[in-house]
């Protein structure tokens, strides 16, 4: 695996400090370098960080921010589109995005040149069997609200029926029917 970047590194502390400068638009990144080294010196501690890491590094969280901005989007037109959808279909799409997530994680860390950490597969593994059993527990579920909705409307089409006053025999069609009995 790749080596941690000196920002990673930092105390937590140190690096919202350096997210608080570079958030700042009237603070460079050369200025957000000399300022944490500053506080980095302040503080007695030995590390530093060059203006190159701090350019990396926030080159790499604005296409983080990038990629969760748009991923905000999506979500916000679709869930938008599928807002008078029943609740699954927004659950469906959520699988599916989580699922297409899975599959650019794995295939990014079969390119890797490094093997892959057991660990990471063991997760990986676990996160698509959750997926999985999710999508299998939502389409049981909606096939039995689909079931108690034809239940439903099958009786109150009986007691229509009667009382209109059609044949048992037509009553058992048209019930059968709604319930897509053969």
């Amino acid at each position: 695996m790749a080596r941690k970047s000196s920002i990673d590194m930092l105390p937590p502390e140190f690096r919202d400090a350096l997210h608080e400068l570079l958030r700042d638009p009237a603070v460079t990144q050369i200025e957000a370098a000399q300022r944490l080294n500053e506080m980095l010196a302040a503080e007695g501690r030995d590390e530093r960080v060059s203006k190159s890491s701090v350019n990396r590094y926030s080159q790499r969280m604005d296409a983080i921010g990038e990629k969760m901005r748009q991923s905000r989007q999506i979500a916000e037109m679709w869930i938008g589109k599928l807002g008078n959808q029943p609740q699954g279909q927004v659950g469906k799409l959520l699988n599916e995005f989580t699922r297409t997530m899975a599959f650019e994680t794995a295939l990014h860390m079969s390119e890797d040149e490094e093997p892959v950490h057991p660990k990471l597969l063991k997760e990986l593994s676990l996160a698509i069997k959750h997926l999985e059993e999710a999508a299998s527990v939502n389409e049981k579920r909606e096939r039995e609200i689909r079931q108690a909705f034809a239940a439903e409307a099958a009786a109150t089409a009986e007691t229509a029926a009667r009382a209109a006053g059609l044949t048992a025999d037509s009553v058992a069609r048209i019930k059968q029917q709604i319930l897509g009995i053969a």
